[in-house]
């Protein structure tokens, strides 16, 4: 009895453990690496379908592994030269890396403000 009580209170306990680490953000180190070596492997394959050299995909998203970019960008690589597929040409620039401050171009529009007429 004593011990189908404890296995009852711990069946119960345990799972709160994950609800209390997400509520403390704390992560879990393995779901840490794997989460960011499918976000290097999805910039890398990124990197390639847009005609990204490698060395310029480490210098633009230095944030990311740079083995799993590398092995992203490799996959793509394979699949793009098995299909015959063109690259895509990017239409935005790079984003920043966490944490920096965003510039605004010169000529964008502020927010409440009309834009200057040019003359």
């Amino acid at each position: 009895m004593r011990t189908l009580l404890i296995a009852a209170v711990l069946a119960v306990a345990l799972p709160g453990c994950d609800i209390i680490q997400q509520q403390m953000g704390i992560e879990d180190p393995a779901a840490k690496a794997a989460k960011a070596d499918a976000e290097g492997r999805a910039v890398g394959g990124a990197c390639r379908q847009s005609g990204r050299a490698i060395e310029d995909c480490y210098a633009i998203y230095s944030w990311v592994p740079k083995a799993s970019t590398y092995e992203g960008w490799r996959d793509m690589d394979a699949y793009m030269r098995e299909n015959k597929l063109e690259t895509v040409e990017p239409q935005l620039p790079p984003v920043s890396p966490p944490g920096a401050k965003r510039r605004v171009a010169a000529d964008a529009p502020v927010a409440g403000k009309k834009p200057a007429e040019k003359q």
